[in-house]
């Protein structure tokens, strides 16, 4: 884990383009940018299987020492764009150790966040803190649960490195997940996939509700599954995740909900930023279909010369302006993705890396998933997200399709 906005002037509204976007020729794939040094940095000149601080400057706390596997995932697929296979082979052998020597799991899932720094022997460890309060070690019930949409993360990652000639076994990791993300299959309303598990081992909660995004993000790792093993099951739950992006699709808003409620057919109406981009980078035909998808963002969600998570619009999210900075240059609206990444880039953080927002805090519009109390925030920290995102946006490069282009 999204003020009255000011809205750009000047240009074509998107509709009048959108059917240009597939007779443009693929964006030449720019020069690294500064966000790939500060992952590779970040990584050191150590060999061996790697996991990355989401939040290297955090204190003591649920962050501290945390890696997440989205995070994780997202620098991967990063660092092969910014040509450095050897950099994310480390990240994607973390992976693989994690999927192979969880102190419990052994059935293709994937934990939300683990230790960071380099991968041990024996089981893979899993971030905390010593409480002194309590005075005992402390985890995290999110981060020791499996969320579908990281799952997805960790198989596109995965393929992305098969893809660049890495080896199969990474291929056959993403199997694995796949096997164990395609159980969570949900046959409610418009069905999709859950939203995974939440809290420890040996019984996690399961999680009724349903995730736009998650399923934006299964749709890809699951069409890309099937095109790397030709196995025709792949492509029938890649449809079946795409089939509920498309029914979260409110045409009065013109806007994606941000999901369901517990009930698996109820739409949670939250504007967030990511269920408005990332469907359009995700999935095939979304971008002449659902665009005004990305109007609706600008028009609620700007902050500035950037963009918000949600409402209200209170400060800049890094990582979403990073991925509103990409679908403008692969839909061929060059000058306002250079706007964007620059904003993007300003957030850059003295020590490197780049700071998840522009403020001391930036409200999601949704519940910190330990402490439903509190609300979800993100904080003026190097976040290894939005790095990620940024040097994917300096690269032109989807993650989802592993190419400089729109699906």
């Amino acid at each position: 884990m999204r003020i009255a906005p000011t809205k750009l002037r000047g240009r074509l509204p998107f509709h009048a383009i959108a059917g240009l976007v597939l007779l443009l020729a693929a964006p030449a794939v720019a020069e690294p940018g500064p966000a790939c040094g500060d992952i590779v940095a970040q990584l050191g000149d150590d060999a061996g299987p790697y996991f990355l601080a989401s939040y290297p400057t955090a204190a003591v706390g649920p962050l501290h020492g945390a890696a997440f596997t989205y995070d994780n995932a997202l620098a991967a697929i990063a660092l092969l764009g910014c040509g450095d296979q050897r950099a994310a082979r480390r990240i994607g052998d973390a992976l693989l150790a994690a999927l192979d020597r969880d102190r419990y799991w052994h059935d293709g899932r994937l934990r939300n966040a683990y230790a960071a720094g380099p991968v041990a022997a024996g089981p893979v460890k899993l971030a905390g803190w010593w409480d002194a309060k309590t005075n005992r070690w402390l985890e995290d019930r999110y981060q020791a649960g499996s969320d579908t949409g990281n799952m997805a993360w960790a198989m596109l990652a995965l393929l992305a490195l098969d893809q660049a000639g890495a080896g199969s076994a990474y291929r056959a990791g993403a199997v694995r997940i796949g096997e164990w993300a395609a159980g969570r299959r949900d046959r409610r309303g418009p069905g999709g996939f859950t939203g995974g598990t939440f809290g420890h081992e040996p019984k996690p909660e399961d999680i009724a509700w349903k995730s736009t995004e998650h399923n934006a993000d299964l749709a890809a790792a699951f069409r890309r599954l099937a095109n790397a093993t030709g196995d025709q099951r792949w492509r029938d739950l890649s449809d079946a995740a795409g089939r509920f992006v498309a029914a979260m699709w409110d045409g009065g808003c013109g806007c994606f909900a941000a999901g369901t409620g517990d009930d698996g057919a109820t739409r949670n109406p939250t504007l967030a930023l990511d269920a408005q981009i990332l469907p359009l980078l995700a999935l095939p035909g979304m971008v002449l279909s659902q665009s005004s998808a990305f109007a609706t963002a600008e028009d609620r969600l700007r902050h500035g010369p950037g963009f918000a998570y949600a409402l209200p619009a209170t400060a800049i999210w890094t990582e979403g302006t990073a991925q509103a900075s990409l679908f403008a240059d692969l839909a061929g609206r060059k000058p306002e993705a250079q706007a964007l990444l620059a904003t993007a880039e300003a957030d850059h953080a003295p020590g490197g890396g780049y700071f998840a927002t522009d403020a001391a805090d930036l409200p999601t519009g949704f519940g910190d998933p330990t402490d439903l109390t509190k609300p979800r925030l993100y904080f003026h920290l190097p976040h290894l997200a939005a790095t990620a995102w940024v040097a994917l946006a300096e690269r032109g490069l989807n993650p989802f399709t592993g190419r400089p282009a729109l699906p």
